[in-house]
């Protein structure tokens, strides 16, 4: 179908403004302050709604192969699209590990049939598949993915030879975790010793530490500047990481980058009193201190853009004890919901949020013909509804996990419709039959 959108309040690069938006064969095809056709079109009347692009998330795990009995590409898209996220990228710790072209390509079948929302997969990086890594497609892929550090799945690479000729050799963008395994295993053993069964979640950011993220982020950051390789470093967790990047520099131009993800934001240590595991992340959520500081960077144009790093675990597993249960959790549904509540709170401005989740993950990753308001783009867009709130309950909850750390929070918006690719496909609660479609990148 084709809709024509009337006199929505609409937001895109650094702009408020109120305006008619036709769709038609699923793309923008006009922006206007009053826009007639002459053909048969649905109107949908927007007066006092927000029209913004559609969220893409970088960093999302949707634990499809192996692991579907956390999440799925069907349900966890699903709850994408429901909270405004029209585009993902998936990462490759999956079971098996996204290791080889052939396991890239799986993910792909999966998608092709299954996802509400628009896709992308990581290639992963072992110590030993490099040969398979430069194979992949940096025209259809989003990027390369390196644990520099242990996380869900084995991936850790901690080869010094491997991530010299990675970093030296790489076609593509490559996103690190940026932990140092040494310095967690130290800890670990060092807290165990004091504290023994008593170690819980509150111990969480002592293991996983400052110098943890910091030691691996300035190591990423050496290698790219040594091989002027493109580097993004995924999920930033505390203030001293921050004086490895620049706000000076147009996105286009940067060679490294940065990502904040919500729980970082959303929590600090003194929550772990009260949500234990079930803020436990990798890297750990760290104190306030951190938390104010990488506010602020936000606001200053430090951190390039924002996402989730979705990762959902059962609640039985996150009810284990803190060293049994995995680190991660769902936000996907969630996300746009959070950011928009600071804007209401005036905590960050509407324009700010739109260029953080979905004009710079744009231009950082060039996805073609998407993340902006624009004429001949993908009509991937979003209604938000700024006058009636979402209270987050286990019964209106997607995830297929069932949780989330955001359970009895309410914000003060709500979503009202999602298009992807010219299409309606969730609106009031009610889902519609569309499969996304395949991402697709400029080069570099």
């Amino acid at each position: 179908m084709n809709y024509l959108i009337k006199q929505a309040q609409i937001t895109n690069e650094g702009k408020n403004f109120v305006n008619d938006l036709l769709i038609k064969n699923g793309r923008i095809e006009k922006i206007a302050s009053q826009i007639e056709v002459n053909y048969k079109i649905s109107e949908i009347k927007a007066e006092g709604l927000w029209l913004l692009p559609g969220v893409i998330d970088d960093q999302v795990h949707f634990r499809e192969p192996g692991l579907t009995h956390k999440a799925d590409i069907a349900s966890e898209s699903k709850a994408a699209i429901a909270g405004g996220t029209t585009s993902f990228m998936e990462m490759p710790n999956t079971k098996p590990p996204t290791l080889t072209q052939e396991l890239l390509q799986n993910k792909y079948d999966i998608a092709s049939k299954k996802s509400y929302a628009n896709y992308s997969f990581f290639m992963g990086v072992s110590n030993d598949n490099l040969d398979e890594v430069f194979r992949t497609n940096p025209n259809n892929v989003c990027g390369i993915k390196v644990f520099m550090g242990s996380s869900t799945g084995n991936m850790l690479v901690d080869n010094e030879q491997t991530l010299e000729k990675l970093f030296a050799n790489a076609h593509m963008l490559i996103a690190t975790h940026c932990e140092d395994e040494k310095t967690i295993q130290k800890n670990l053993a060092l807290y165990l010793q004091k504290y023994g069964n008593q170690l819980s979640a509150i111990h969480h950011p002592l293991i996983r530490s400052e110098e943890a993220c910091y030691l691996s982020s300035s190591k990423a950051v050496g290698l790219a500047k040594k091989y002027h390789t493109r580097l993004h470093v995924l999920h930033i967790s505390t203030a001293k990481e921050l004086s490895l990047f620049e706000n000076q520099i147009p996105l286009e131009k940067k060679k490294i980058t940065s990502e904040i993800c919500i729980h970082h934001l959303a929590f600090n240590s003194e929550d772990y009193h009260t949500k234990g595991n079930y803020i436990k992340w990798n890297p750990a959520v760290k104190t306030a201190d951190d938390q104010k500081a990488l506010w602020n960077a936000v606001l200053d144009g430090y951190i390039d853009v924002a996402a989730t790093d979705h990762a959902p675990h059962t609640f039985e597993e996150k009810s284990q004890p803190y060293l049994e249960a995995p680190s991660g959790g769902p936000l996907v549904q969630h996300s746009l919901l959070f950011w928009l509540h600071q804007v209401k709170n005036h905590k960050i401005s509407i324009e700010k949020v739109v260029q953080l989740t979905a004009h710079n993950p744009a231009i950082l990753f060039r996805i073609q013909d998407r993340g902006f308001i624009r004429e001949g783009y993908f009509a991937d867009l979003v209604l938000v509804n700024p006058n009636k709130n979402h209270t987050v309950s286990k019964e209106n909850l997607l995830y297929k996990c069932g949780w989330s750390p955001f359970e009895g929070t309410t914000f003060e918006v709500s979503i009202e419709t999602t298009f992807l690719n010219g299409e309606i496909a969730y609106h009031n609660g009610r889902f519609y039959d569309i499969i996304g479609e395949r991402l697709t990148f400029g080069s570099f």
